[in-house]
């Protein structure tokens, strides 16, 4: 199936007036499996921008974004299609029109990650200032002042960012880039940039997110030479263009996703393996799962989650990987709703990421705000109500309150949800949830 035109059934294209219906559950048990990360799927069909050939990539979530970003690379000269064993076939012939439009780029962030590869291997590029979740500014400036550094002009023009190796240089070049935060998308537009460059990149204070490793695993791959991997330096030696080759690569699995099922079970109860989730992404928030009074245990390919008493409130903050990613909050907080005490909650990342306070406080929750602090005092249960979801895990986290609210939630704005869950319904309903999707 091409993902130029996204169709129900494969890639998910959202639908005016569906809702998400939840209705409280009791303990849950048996298994779900955890698909590939969102956060890590659209950055790879990127890097299929760096050399000619056919890509596969396994293990792809079937989204609305991977659809979205489908797209855009449809647009840009890539085509993709995706087949019904979730694997996602990128075909570069080279045909490459280095320009992003807006009316595409405005629908998902991660579409200024084609700024790097298209700038490194082709020189230049125009990329609308791109869309997305909305929780508060997300400047780009740390990826241009980067890109600057190895030789690239940039110009503001009406909304669009365009940029050009400087005259004469042909390349990038290489050179020592200090990130002032380890900022995800600053570190990977600067690698998939830097592979290209003439000499060696050094890339200080870099992100460290399973995402980013995933990254440079399929670039490694392709034929690019990174060391650090998995740390906060990494090091690239750039390759001359034509030297990297299209690959194979499997996606990581979705943490994000995994943390969602193991709050369901936080909420309600109950014993469920979570298939493909992997703790070693997961160390922190399991810590604070553990801290909350969930169960935990490790297998090869899973991890066991189970609670049979009330949670137990924790303070908590977001930080960087490998701290509390900021994804975890919407779901943490939920948790500390129904949790025995009170938990106070620091977002240190997006100060605007709490506008689903309004949600939660709608279905019972004792939730105040103060600037990037929240107070969360737990009561013993929700009380159901029509809520609107205002991103994807903001969404997923309402459902999972839903979960743990006497009477009927009705979630709004599913189409947030599908951007960045595979059939989130049927996962929690195959574990015993009663939740369905209904057309109103």
């Amino acid at each position: 199936m091409s993902l130029v035109a996204p169709v129900r059934g494969g890639i998910l294209e959202p639908m005016d007036g569906e809702r998400i219906v939840v209705r409280r559950s009791g303990p849950l048990q048996g298994e779900v499996r955890v698909p590939g990360a969102k956060n890590s799927v659209l950055k790879l069909m990127a890097a299929a921008l760096l050399a000619d050939g056919v890509y596969e990539l396994t293990n792809v979530p079937d989204i609305v974004d991977v659809g979205i970003m489908g797209e855009l690379l449809g647009a840009i000269g890539v085509r993709c299609d995706l087949l019904a064993d979730g694997t996602l076939r990128l075909e570069n012939t080279g045909q490459i029109t280095p320009v992003a439009p807006y009316e595409l780029v405005e629908r998902i962030r991660a579409s200024i990650n084609v700024l790097g590869p298209l700038l490194g291997r082709f020189g230049q590029v125009t990329v609308a200032l791109p869309g997305g979740d909305d929780f508060g500014s997300r400047p780009i400036d740390m990826h241009i002042r980067g890109l600057e550094a190895m030789g690239a002009e940039f110009e503001l023009d009406h909304g669009d960012v365009m940029a050009r190796i400087a005259t004469g240089t042909g390349r990038l070049h290489g050179t020592d880039i200090v990130l002032d935060f380890p900022s995800v998308g600053a570190t990977e537009n600067l690698l998939m940039a830097a592979v290209h460059a003439k000499g060696e990149t050094v890339i200080h204070h870099a992100a460290r997110e399973p995402e980013i490793q995933d990254l440079c695993t399929m670039l490694v791959g392709m034929g690019a030479v990174i060391d650090g991997i998995g740390t906060s330096t990494l090091t690239i030696d750039g390759v001359a263009p034509g030297e990297l080759h299209a690959t194979s690569h499997r996606v990581v699995p979705d943490r994000i996703q995994a943390a969602t099922y193991m709050a369901a079970v936080g909420v309600c109860g109950g014993e469920v393996v979570v298939r493909d989730a992997r703790h070693h992404h997961m160390e922190h928030v399991l810590a604070r799962f553990a801290r909350m009074g969930l169960e935990t245990s490790v297998g090869p390919d899973s991890i066991t989650v189970g609670r049979d008493a009330r949670l137990r409130s924790v303070d908590l903050a977001t930080l960087p990987y490998p701290g509390i990613a900021t994804d975890y909050k919407p779901l943490l907080v939920t948790m500390l709703t129904v949790a025995d005490g009170v938990g106070i909650v620091t977002e240190n990342l997006y100060p605007g990421r709490f506008r689903y306070v309004e949600e939660l406080q709608r279905l019972g929750a004792d939730v105040r705000t103060d600037g990037h602090h929240a107070v969360v005092r737990g009561v013993p249960a929700l009380s159901g109500a029509p809520v609107k979801a205002p991103d994807i895990r903001a969404g997923a986290a309402l459902v999972v309150a839903g979960l743990a609210a006497v009477g009927s939630t009705s979630v709004q704005g599913v189409h947030h949800i599908d951007r960045g869950y595979e059939d989130l319904v049927g996962r929690l309903s195959s574990i015993g949830a009663d939740v369905e999707r209904v057309a109103v």
